[in-house]
């Protein structure tokens, strides 16, 4: 039982199957529709989130962006040895909510509320990789302040600090010991919280050119007296076991550094063309320690291994004012897993991907517009595996679970732009 509760809480905030690990890169639909680049545009009050220090550089005195997605991820599991099939279709709605204000020709203050990490994952029920997951439903809202300062006309620094507040409800079977049946465990943390924050540059060294860098902090959430709850299936030995029965967990989860570089090229009134490159620190991910306190005689710590890898992702972004009503964008991004061989868990099946963006705004007067966004990510398709789970009646001590996983993601957005 050293591992029973070795629980892939991988997710505590997180577990989604886009951009990275468990990143979830939707932060507004102007700069989703290029790519989800933006951290050297300024388009609206979304560069709160890219690039703070960009706030300086907009136009009007008041700024506020507000939109929505639904995210539909699919994934088809297969492993042809053994005949085994299973799928997860799942639901998210990520939003965010931008607001900028110019106190100062020199100097903005702005407050960004969006939710980088938070999905759904419910595989189906009995399905042959139930031991290490069987559902996730995880949200997380990020909460950020930020200030800005411009230098001149050409350069501008800001910043400021992320407050995160998340929450998660996980489930798995416990083992794969035929004696404990279906026995499953349920674990949920809510009002995990932590703090971050993110500064960046802006620079303008002639009019059509734009050079930006972000800096966004790593952050631990630390989940501390979450509940874990037992579901015996009406199994009779189960019960009796002290490691098996009810209690409190807790587990800390690293959510890595980023480091965004970029720039935009505008040639004319009408063109606008992005690119960037974020590198992400996953590698600060080696495993996930979780202690489990209950009836046992003392307190059970399991281990589940991670081994991430640093991961990079190349964004490219284009738009073009149609008129004065319409503007349209499209893009398109790399993004590299940060999943190493071996290490393939199904609560976060993802591989290398390309993102397909577009979208555009139709603008109804000179204060107000509507944005419409979309992405389709195509994950690779990778026959993979996890090798790491613990199991004691192995001659090697763990448990082998892989097959062939194939994801998709289509996410159409909605949102408002209003400033005056």
């Amino acid at each position: 039982m050293r591992k029973l509760f070795s629980l892939s809480l991988l997710t505590l905030v997180s577990a989604s199957m886009f951009a990275g690990g468990y990143r979830v890169s939707i932060q507004g639909q102007k700069q989703l529709a290029m790519g989800h680049t933006g951290v050297a545009v300024v388009n609206s009050a979304e560069v709160a989130f890219f690039n703070p220090a960009g706030m300086s550089f907009l136009d009007k005195k008041f700024n506020l962006s507000v939109g929505a997605n639904a995210l539909v991820a699919k994934t088809r599991f297969q492993n042809s040895t053994y005949n085994w099939q299973a799928a997860t279709d799942n639901l998210g709605t990520p939003f965010s909510v931008y607001a900028t204000y110019k106190l100062k020709d020199w100097v903005s203050v702005g407050l960004a509320v969006y939710t980088p990490y938070g999905s759904a994952v419910e595989w189906d029920k009995g399905w042959q990789g139930a031991h290490l997951v069987n559902n996730i439903d995880l949200k997380a809202i990020f909460v950020q302040p930020t200030v800005s300062f411009k230098i001149g006309d050409v350069f501008s620094v800001g910043g400021g600090p992320i407050y995160a507040n998340g929450s998660v409800t996980f489930n798995r079977n416990v083992t794969p010991n035929p004696l404990l049946g279906d026995t499953n465990v349920n674990l949920e943390a809510k009002g995990i919280t932590a703090w971050g924050y993110n500064v960046g540059f802006m620079f303008k060294p002639m009019k059509e050119i734009t050079l930006g860098f972000d800096y966004r902090s790593e952050i631990t959430m630390k989940a501390r007296g979450g509940n874990a709850t037992y579901n015996y299936e009406g199994n009779a030995i189960a019960p009796l076991n002290p490691a098996l029965s009810n209690g409190t967990f807790n587990a800390d989860l690293p959510l890595p550094a980023e480091i965004t570089a970029g720039l935009s090229y505008r040639p004319n009134d009408k063109w606008l063309f992005a690119f960037d490159f974020n590198h992400t620190k996953w590698s600060i991910y080696k495993a996930l320690d979780i202690t489990i306190f209950n009836q046992s005689p003392t307190p059970v710590l399991s281990e589940n291994l991670r081994n991430y890898k640093n991961s990079n992702t190349y964004r490219f972004g284009a738009q073009y004012k149609a008129s004065n009503k319409f503007t349209v964008r499209g893009g398109w991004y790399f993004d590299e897993s940060p999943v190493q061989n071996g290490y393939f868990a199904p609560e976060t099946p993802r591989n290398d991907s390309n993102g397909y963006t577009g979208g555009l705004t139709y603008q109804i007067n000179d204060k107000l517009g509507i944005d419409f966004s979309f992405l389709y990510l195509h994950f690779n398709e990778t026959n993979n595996s996890y090798d790491y789970y613990d199991d004691p009646t192995t001659t090697t001590g763990y448990t082998t679970f892989g097959g062939t996983y194939k994801s998709s993601v289509f996410s159409p957005g909605i949102g408002i732009t209003y400033g005056f």
